[in-house]
């Protein structure tokens, strides 16, 4: 029989801790003096007394070591769960947003998207715009440890191929974890106070520094202002680029760096690649920016850093509403939101390596039909890749496309044109937060779209946060059998 009490008993005392951090925002609105307090008391009260006894119910069942099964269930369990506790602040705060809006806003800031249904954040209490920022901050160091812990040990995504890279795996993945999280909690911490500093050194407000960096270094893109990071634009354009770049990198490396060993970091084909492509695509805007619009060239060289990075990164922020640029770098943005930052990182989207593994297998399907009697191998930072890992990869690039074109299909059945319908299935899947167009594109947001919509791009953002299999194979029958 399927013993569903290890997964409640951690998803339960999960509820619990976001139910406790729900203290923050509301010492936030005690200084503000809005009288919004209340609350976030509330909300936390109930979060962490239904979490409390999940966990106390299921205590029973604990166990240090999870199934193939429970460990599927509980990655998808958490991701459902806790946005539906993160959405009751919303409900219940001045922003009153109805339960439908107030998933999909919860479920935007856990799986890191950014994707907004909140107008007016310019006006609303701290509370609320804290709480934003740290339901991001929570899912950045959430899918880290899911990157490095969870989805090499199912074979999801070829994410195999990391197994056991800084860490032994032991057949235990709870103790696992544990370990893993309290190194890269102090790592992404002590990121997140500098990015902090430094945007309060270029003229920010601690609070809007605060919120704003919680949200950079968990790539999600929430900011305080509807301009969203428009009304910082300047310094503060580079140094978020900077930070984006850092939460994008591998944080494997980070870990080891802080072990003794900085060289695997430099070493990193996956590093190396994502900040080649970086430079090239932040040339070719610039240069087009420059011949067609009136721009100077640092301010073009800046607006294209720091959007071209936002949008592969999968941050979300904008500084410009770049839907002006013209239509080749309109696609452009479309597609590098599609490419991702590094595998074991903050980024979201397709990743780095499995456009690496795709073109390494590629290049030897092309030279094996050119020297059909020689024996090649695809190769990832110099070693051979097995068949299981490129079979994964390929498995989820078709579930990627498939599920792009069911999801564009389904939101244009909704009523919704064919831009916003297929902006929008992107931006949900590889979780990267503004689409394109007058609705959804950088100067808009997702308000204004219908119920059954906000519903399919809220369960699109978590299939994509999780690689998509994750939670595909427990739709199967033959997953409850096993």
């Amino acid at each position: 029989m399927f013993d569903l009490r290890p997964v409640g008993y951690v998803i339960g005392l999960l509820v619990a801790i976001l139910g406790a951090t729900m203290a923050l925002p509301l010492i936030a609105d005690l200084i503000e003096g809005r009288g919004e307090w209340h609350v976030f008391l509330e909300s936390g009260m109930v979060s962490v007394l239904v979490g409390g006894m999940i966990s106390l119910s299921c205590s029973n069942g604990r166990r240090e070591g999870l199934t193939i099964q429970q460990t599927f269930l509980l990655t998808t369990g958490v991701w459902a769960v806790l946005p539906l506790f993160g959405a009751i602040p919303f409900m219940l705060g001045e922003t009153e947003l109805r339960f439908v809006d107030a998933y999909f806003e919860a479920m935007s800031g856990v799986t890191t998207t950014g994707s907004t249904v909140v107008t007016g954040l310019d006006d609303l209490p701290h509370g609320i715009l804290l709480w934003r920022g740290i339901l991001q901050w929570l899912g950045g160091i959430g899918i880290i440890v899911v990157a490095m812990v969870f989805l090499p040990e199912l074979r999801v995504g070829g994410m195999q191929i990391f197994r056991s890279e800084a860490f032994e795996t032991m057949g235990k993945i709870l103790p696992r974890a544990t370990a893993i999280a309290g190194q890269i909690s102090t790592i992404y911490i002590g990121l997140t106070v500098a990015c902090m500093f430094t945007y309060m050194a270029l003229g920010m407000s601690f609070f809007d520094a605060l919120v704003h960096a919680l949200t950079t270094c968990s790539t999600g893109g929430f900011a305080n202002y509807d301009a969203s990071f428009g009304t910082f634009s300047g310094p503060a354009e580079y140094a978020a680029s900077v930070f984006m770049v850092l939460a994008a990198l591998p944080f494997v490396r980070y870990v080891q760096m802080i072990n003794g060993h900085a060289s695997p970091l430099f070493r990193d084909s996956q590093v190396r690649t994502f900040l080649i492509v970086i430079a090239v695509l932040v040339l070719v805007t610039t240069l087009v920016l420059t011949s067609i619009f009136p721009h100077h060239w640092e301010q073009a060289m800046r607006e294209a850093l720091f959007n071209i990075t936002s949008i592969i990164s999968g941050t979300g922020f904008s500084s410009v509403d770049y839907m002006t640029w013209g239509s080749f770098l309109i696609m452009l943005f479309f597609f590098i939101g599609l490419i991702g930052g590094c595998a074991g990182s903050t980024a979201c989207s397709v990743k780095i390596f499995r456009y690496q593994l795709l073109f390494s297998s590629i290049a030897v399907q092309i030279r094996r039909i050119r020297n059909p009697h020689g024996v090649f191998t695809p190769r990832f930072e110099g070693r051979p890749v097995g068949a299981d890992v490129l079979s994964s990869v390929i498995s989820y690039f078709m579930f990627f496309v498939v599920s792009l074109g069911l999801l564009s299909w389904g939101l244009a059945l909704t009523g919704l044109d064919m831009i916003t319908a297929i902006s929008g299935a992107a931006t949900a899947l590889a979780n990267i937060g503004p689409g394109l167009g007058d609705k959804i594109g950088p100067a808009g947001n997702f308000a204004g779209l219908n119920d059954p919509a906000k519903w399919m791009l809220s369960i699109a953002m978590l299939v994509g946060r999780l690689e998509l299999m994750v939670v595909y194979a427990i739709l199967t029958v033959q997953f409850w059998r096993a």
